[in-house]
């Protein structure tokens, strides 16, 4: 009904320009909380007997149970249970000792039952945090709960036309639903817990994390609000992201579109979206569901979970050392970097891998920066895992050897590493087959030295005359000349003496 004219028309004219200049000059924080969804690597599903093996002919591996036929009964897996043991206790977290399977009731064709069976009032685990480090330093952010439950089966769009095929080999594939606090206060913090926790689900082995199959997915939710302020803001949940970048890409498209928005006079809506990696942008799915929506309630198919204290036992004394203690451990012990830490502990083969490194006497700090990072070029180059790396960590620590003896300059180093990932053999097979060894011998690099600074009297000027990057310039040409060989440190003693420097 359109307001009458008067007086508090004209006052709302006024007003509504002025709130949005308000709002557009307003700062803005961003609060984001993940849920993701880490597929459990047992060999069988969580309530059935059925594979879980990616890439099966579509419903080949689905049963009876998968399929909600008549009369057939859920069994619980224990290895399912084993995994979620492992991840709670890792995360500091409490370990419900009892803990109920409930109904999730919605429809959806992928959905045989018309229900999932997850945990809702008492999940396995409670609380617990994850430490992460950014650009800005170290945060933990909190977690709320993981709890257990199934998958429900993939709907097939392209290949159909005007219709839609659906493949239950996912339906009963087990999931850990792990939901993170609000915490996060940005993309870059989004995409380091998201990091983190990938790299814990594989160290301690419950989830092989394969991105690209759906083994570990998260949804973002997403609200904004104003600096300085406390209260939440209405979130919007960006559902099924699979990527690292993805995830960046859709919280900042969402951000600003939340912020544009509610400069324009809007209202964000809580709801589902979808991010469209093509496009660059989030699009509306339906609106947000509450969990009065699905009418939990307790499986009567499914006893109470009960966990016992020497199980837990049990799987506390079998874990590894844990991703946060190895990264404490590298910088108390070997004076690491929080950052350099964190990077070298991104996998569970990657720590291996520098620590091998280290035991057999290359200097940490060192083997650090080749494993981070000529070895991780490489790796990326050639889209290899650390695991197949031409390269293995006795042979890198033997190239690394050889700079530290001064056989051959860390620059020539560079060039027998590329030799080494192409198969020319060992750090000292390639250096005496290319004749690489570093000139060391006084003499000889005093004879190029007289011959650079005879050649390049413009430089010795320019240096004289205070102009520092011309001493560079000339240890340039020492080690042209001497192609790469000569010590570095020797060339820099002798140039600084023949021109009187100190």
């Amino acid at each position: 009904m359109p307001m009458p004219a008067g007086p508090g028309r004209a006052l709302l004219r006024v007003f509504v320009p002025s709130l949005r200049r308000g709002f557009k000059s307003m700062k803005w924080e961003t609060v984001i909380g993940l849920e993701t969804h880490a597929q459990l690597s047992t060999r069988s599903k969580i309530f059935s007997g059925a594979a879980t093996a990616f890439g099966a002919a579509p419903n080949s591996q689905a049963s009876a149970v998968d399929i909600a036929l008549p009369g057939v009964l859920p069994v619980l897996n224990k290895g399912a249970v084993e995994r979620a043991l492992r991840f709670g206790i890792a995360i500091g977290a409490s370990i419900n000792r009892k803990s109920v399977f409930a109904r999730k009731n919605y429809f959806y064709p992928d959905l045989p039952k018309g229900y999932q069976i997850s945990q809702y009032e008492l999940p396995i685990v409670q609380g617990g945090a994850i430490r992460i480090v950014t650009k800005h330093g170290e945060k933990t952010v909190r977690l709320t709960r993981a709890h257990l439950e199934e998958d429900a089966g993939k709907s097939l769009h392209e290949d159909f036309h005007g219709m839609s095929g659906i493949d239950l080999n996912r339906a009963g594939t087990p999931l850990l639903e792990i939901v993170s606090e609000p915490d996060m206060r940005g993309a870059e913090e989004a995409v380091a817990y998201a990091r983190t926790l990938h790299a814990l689900v594989r160290w301690i082995d419950i989830c092989d994390g394969n991105m690209q199959e759906g083994s570990f997915r998260c949804d973002a939710n997403v609200s904004i609000r104003p600096q300085g302020e406390t209260t939440l803001g209405t979130r919007c949940e960006i559902k099924n992201l699979n990527s690292f970048r993805f995830l960046e890409r859709a919280i900042e498209y969402e951000v600003r579109r939340q912020i544009e928005v509610i400069q324009e006079g809007g209202r964000i809506v809580q709801e589902t979206r979808l991010y469209d990696p093509d496009r660059d942008e989030t699009r509306s799915m339906r609106s947000k569901e509450e969990a009065h929506d699905y009418r939990y309630f307790p499986d009567p198919d499914l006893l109470p979970l009960v966990v016992s204290e020497p199980w837990i036992d049990a799987v506390k004394a079998a874990l590894p050392e844990l991703p946060e203690a190895k990264r404490e451990r590298f910088q108390r012990d070997w004076g690491l970097s929080a950052h350099d830490a964190a990077m070298l502990t991104q996998s569970r083969e990657m720590a291996a891998y520098f620590e091998d490194v280290v035991s057999v006497g290359a200097e940490p700090k060192t083997a650090a920066n080749w494993v981070m990072g000529e070895l991780s070029a490489a790796l990326n180059r050639d889209d290899l895992d650390i695991v197949a790396s031409p390269v293995s960590s006795r042979a890198l620590a033997a190239l690394l050897a050889r700079v530290r003896d001064n056989t051959i300059s860390g620059k020539i180093a560079k060039e027998v590493f590329d030799a080494m990932w192409a198969g020319e053999g060992e750090a000292d097979a390639v250096i005496g087959k290319r004749g690489l060894e570093q000139i060391t011998d006084a003499g000889a690099i005093e004879r190029l030295v007289d011959v650079v600074l005879a050649a390049n009297p413009k430089s010795v000027e320019e240096f004289r005359a205070g102009k520092a990057r011309a001493f560079n310039a000339l240890v340039g040409q020492v080690m042209k000349a001497s192609k790469g060989k000569a010590n570095p440190a020797a060339v820099n003693e002798l140039l600084k003496r023949k021109l009187g420097a100190r």
